[in-house]
């Protein structure tokens, strides 16, 4: 039997249930790759499942959703990619890609980006992913209108800040404010100090809302949006009687990988007109670690745990 070194969990708890360790290697199924992983992204919802906030989830599990590598063998069915093409996406669940190799369905991935390395490419598709579509499948975004991103600096905002400018939206951010010149250069024409301001008085009758913080600022965000517009959110489900008082849409939704999407995305990478922020390589030992530093948010930029030097 083949093994493989990956992160798992056997219980729910604190960094200390982080474990490497040697496991089966997987076999890719109908429809799936095996992908050899030279990286993996951290995101707040590796440190989630972690913690038990899906108790229902079943244990062992490997934590890890974005990656980047080349595929190891392709499973039946699977036409569109080859062995040995270098892809990126996110494992099924958003889990099982902090591995030497993961398995994944081929509609979960896309050929990377040719202009990023596979450190930065792996930092890319869960928040470019989540920023399309709350922007354009839930937001129904469309040029000439106006956003407000709550959360605008994070690993989803700056991705959607930069996406809605390309759309030709008008694009208000909110961030702390030692962010606030890199929201203004990725494309924001207002960037909200959400410290010292209240966004709500500096924005009036936006089409759209994408809420990417929840609590407090979810509840302010009604008043922003003009009636017949949006509040789309990540984090939590928004208030729908409050939402109809005021004659809008509101709506919480999760992340769908798609193909088609992460072939967009990459095409606007090779082009020039997205930029990703790597904050720090860790290796994959280090998983522990990098999670914690994604849950203090303290870092400006996606955590990169590098698996195998491409």
């Amino acid at each position: 039997m083949e093994t493989m070194r990956a992160v798992q969990i056997s219980r729910f708890g604190g960094p200390e249930t982080l474990e490497m360790k040697t496991v089966p290697k997987p076999k890719p199924g109908p429809g799936e790759l095996l992908v050899r992983v030279d990286a993996t992204a951290v995101n707040p919802i590796d440190w989630k499942l972690r913690e038990g906030y899906f108790k229902d989830l079943p244990l062992p599990f490997i934590p890890g959703g974005d990656f980047c590598g080349s595929i190891e063998e392709a499973g039946p069915g699977v036409t569109s990619l080859q062995k040995g093409d270098t892809v990126y996406g996110v494992a099924k669940g958003s889990m099982g890609a902090d591995a030497e190799y993961v398995t994944v369905p081929a509609s979960n991935v896309s050929l990377k980006p040719v202009t990023l390395g596979p450190v930065e490419a792996a930092s890319v598709p869960l928040v470019a992913m989540t920023a399309w579509q709350g922007l354009f499948t839930h937001g129904g975004l469309k040029s000439q209108q106006t956003v407000l991103i709550l959360g605008a600096s994070g690993g989803v905002g700056s991705i959607a800040v930069q996406l809605a400018r390309l759309a030709g939206a008008t694009v208000l951010g909110t961030g702390s404010a030692e962010n606030l010149a890199r929201l203004q250069e990725l494309g924001c024409a207002q960037a909200i100090d959400y410290k010292k301001e209240r966004f709500e008085d500096l924005a009036k009758d936006v089409d759209l809302c994408l809420d990417l913080v929840g609590g407090e600022f979810q509840k302010r965000a009604y008043a922003v949006v003009k009636r017949g517009g949006r509040l789309i959110s990540t984090v939590q489900p928004p208030d729908e009687k409050a939402a109809a008082r005021r004659g809008i849409v509101a709506r919480f939704f999760r992340m769908q990988p798609d193909a088609g999407q992460l072939r967009e995305i990459a095409a606007k990478f090779d082009a020039g007109e997205l930029v990703t922020q790597v904050a720090k390589i860790l290796p994959l030992e280090k998983a522990a670690e990098a999670e914690e530093l994604n849950r203090q948010q303290k870092l400006d930029g996606k955590i990169v745990l590098q698996v195998f030097h491409a």
